[in-house]
């Protein structure tokens, strides 16, 4: 692949950063809609384990399109929608992970894995409804509160999560390549995909199977991870968002809607979040410094990111597999906002 003088400095600053950090990194940018940067540093794959990204490609954009159809409001709570649950939480307090629900459980070590996806959902549920809630006045990033939301939408779509994504695929990612590897199966070669952490509990490489061991345990699909693709295919979704938030083209929801979900949810004081996406945090984003206050996005723990400054009109997108040396191997925490401001910087002198 051809790059240019300001793409290739920018991959010798990142090829001296990832030794002992992560095997490679991806990197896409686009300004003004127009993709001004698509880089491969050391080792990179077709294919990654997107993590957390599921939970604004899939979720947080199917719970917007619900409330957009009118399913639920600001001021819908969770009993509203499941009268079995037994918290007083309002559906937008999971988007903003001040719900009070843990932020964890290792669900997996309880589970029947011999049963079929569809078989666990009710004890997974049960599971959650059953755990502790203790509110405080920070807000704490959840997984069980994004995996509460999976019920919801089932509820209100009167359908199955698969059937939800599949929907929302065909809408609004037709062409990507974005999948859930459903009870960890794939139909595609394995080398295709990024290999992610040598696991203790299952024994192997993790490699076209979920490394989040509850995704893993629930049969490969999930609201708050499980999703599988392509620098590509997150790119789709970048300038989906771009052009829901821009009004510039049809889309399954009103240009208001999408800005009210990509509008600060909670002051400052609280916590940096949307209804559902990541906010830049003073002084620690994993955006950078050069991103607006207004941008939204999210990270995800396999070493993926996707970041979209409506000011600047910048999108960027980071996947890697840095959790290949190990998920206690930190570094990438630091290298992720320098890779972005190496791109905001190069942006500068050629835009």
């Amino acid at each position: 692949m051809k790059y240019s003088s300001q793409e290739n400095k920018l991959i010798e600053k990142i090829k001296l950063a990832i030794p002992d950090v992560t095997p490679g990194v991806s990197a896409r940018a686009y300004h003004l809609g127009r993709m001004v940067c698509d880089i491969n540093v050391g080792h990179t794959y077709p294919y990654y384990d997107l993590s957390s990204l599921t939970k604004i490609i899939f979720t947080q954009q199917a719970i917007m399109e619900a409330f957009d159809g009118g399913m639920w409001t600001l001021n819908t709570k969770i009993t509203d929608v499941l009268p079995d649950f037994k918290h007083d939480i309002y559906i937008k307090d999971l988007l903003t992970h001040t719900s009070g629900l843990e932020w964890w459980l290792p669900l997996y070590k309880d589970i029947q894995l011999e049963l079929p996806w569809e078989e666990k959902r009710s004890w997974i549920y049960n599971q959650i409804n059953n755990s502790v809630v203790k509110k405080t006045e920070r807000s704490i990033y959840s997984d069980l509160g994004i995996i509460i939301l999976g019920f919801i939408l089932e509820k209100l779509y009167k359908k199955n999560i698969l059937q939800i994504w599949l929907d929302l695929k065909e809408r609004n990612y037709a062409s990507t390549t974005f999948d859930f590897h459903i009870e960890n199966k794939t139909d595609i070669p394995i080398e295709r995909f990024a290999p992610t952490e040598d696991c203790v509990w299952r024994k192997k490489i993790m490699r076209g199977e979920v490394h989040d061991e509850n995704t893993w345990s629930f049969g490969g699909i999930s609201t708050h991870s499980g999703l599988f693709g392509s620098i590509e295919d997150v790119s789709a979704f970048g300038l989906n968002v771009r052009s829901q938030l821009q009004g510039i083209a049809r889309y399954s929801v009103r240009q208001k809607t999408a800005q009210l979900f990509a509008s600060r949810a909670i002051p400052t004081e609280v916590g940096d979040w949307t209804l559902g996406y990541m906010m830049p945090s003073a002084g620690s984003s994993s955006c950078g410094p050069h991103f607006s206050v207004r941008s939204i996005g999210h990270t995800g723990f396999t070493g993926t990111s996707c970041w979209y400054d409506p000011r600047n009109d910048l999108l960027v997108i980071i996947l890697s597999n840095r959790v290949h040396y190990g998920r206690e191997n930190k570094e990438f925490i630091k290298l992720r906002p320098q890779i972005h401001s190496w791109i905001c910087e190069s942006l500068k002198r050629t835009i």
